[in-house]
């Protein structure tokens, strides 16, 4: 097989990319060349591995290229994140509805059929004039997003599920829910505060919480989400359910849930660099996300939440040097 990943220098596409060269084999196939694209080079060691090609550039540039591909398979990571498609609508526009309008176009003129998997997210669902958001969403709720970002995600599983439909792809869309913890500097994201809150002090650092401790969340570790990305690759359409989008399981719980979880592990002095300041744009764009997701359809393809905030944090502490 020859697989695609875009988006793969970002924290999800290099943890998909070496469980993939790790476990050799993608639904029951040899995986003879991963091809890694994204704006930055992927890690050393992912581009001295002899399976791994790489592709350095903007995707809506590279997508001539990639139609020359005989690609079996696509994992579709690349986008602009959440605060920053508010900041800049023609970032936004750009990097998330016009390089998967691109990337598709070009699977198309292929011919391949590969199968892909685009990475969705929570964000498509929303609170509207008229349509609250419901306690516990479902893959069945009514999308009804309320930031750029989550529009033009929505858009998009719309556009994989269309070319699905004409036998185009093989597509299949999964909504990832905030992935924590993440390591390193913090994004655009929205939401990015949620992994700040536990490595900064992790790190001796203060850190910021822009929400309040009873703002409830919906969030996966890292390992669930690359687990729920091979999932959805491997399953045939009769189990995946259909070209709806899948939602992916969710942990939910209130910040200061996560918090507490935070002073069991490292102590009361780590919580205590976390501050409060109130950031009224984070809480409007955060609270208008579901905390509460029904798991029963991911439930099938043996997917399940992550047992609590304790394992969140155990997980980065295990995989980040000290």
């Amino acid at each position: 097989m020859k697989i695609l990943i875009t988006g793969a220098a970002g924290f999800i596409g290099d943890r998909l990319a070496r469980e993939l060269l790790q476990r050799g084999r993608l639904d029951a196939h040899k995986i003879e060349r991963l091809l890694l694209a994204d704006l930055h080079p992927p890690a050393m060691d992912l581009q001295l591995d002899p399976r791994v090609d790489t592709c350095v550039g903007d995707l809506l540039q590279m997508t001539e290229a990639l139609s020359r591909q005989a690609l079996d398979g696509v994992f579709h990571l690349a986008s602009a994140v959440s605060a920053e498609c508010e900041r800049d609508f023609d970032l936004g526009l750009g990097a998330n509805l016009d390089s998967t309008r691109a990337l598709l176009d070009a699977l198309r003129r292929a011919g391949q059929r590969p199968r892909l998997v685009f990475s969705s997210s929570v964000a498509v669902f929303g609170a509207g004039p008229g349509l609250p958001l419901p306690a516990v969403i479902d893959d069945h709720t009514l999308p009804a997003p309320q930031t750029s970002y989550g529009t033009q995600k929505f858009i998009c599983e719309q556009l994989v599920a269309d070319y699905s439909r004409k036998g185009y792809i093989d597509g299949r869309s999964v909504r990832l829910m905030t992935v924590a913890v993440r390591p390193g500097r913090p994004n655009g994201a929205a939401s990015g505060f949620l992994s700040a809150i536990i490595r900064e002090p992790l790190a001796g650092l203060p850190a910021v919480c822009p929400v309040p401790p009873d703002t409830e969340v919906a969030l996966a570790s890292p390992a669930n989400t690359v687990a729920g990305l091979i999932a959805a690759f491997e399953a045939n359409q009769a189990d995946f359910g259909g070209r709806t989008a899948l939602n992916l399981p969710a942990l939910s719980l209130r910040v200061g849930e996560l918090l507490d979880a935070l002073e069991q592990e490292a102590g009361a002095t780590t919580r205590r660099l976390v501050r409060f300041e109130p950031d009224a744009t984070i809480q409007a764009i955060v609270s208008g996300w579901p905390a509460r997701v029904d798991g029963t359809r991911a439930a099938r393809l043996g997917l399940h939440p992550d047992p609590d905030a304790q394992a969140l944090i155990r997980q980065y502490r295990q995989h980040t040097p000290h």
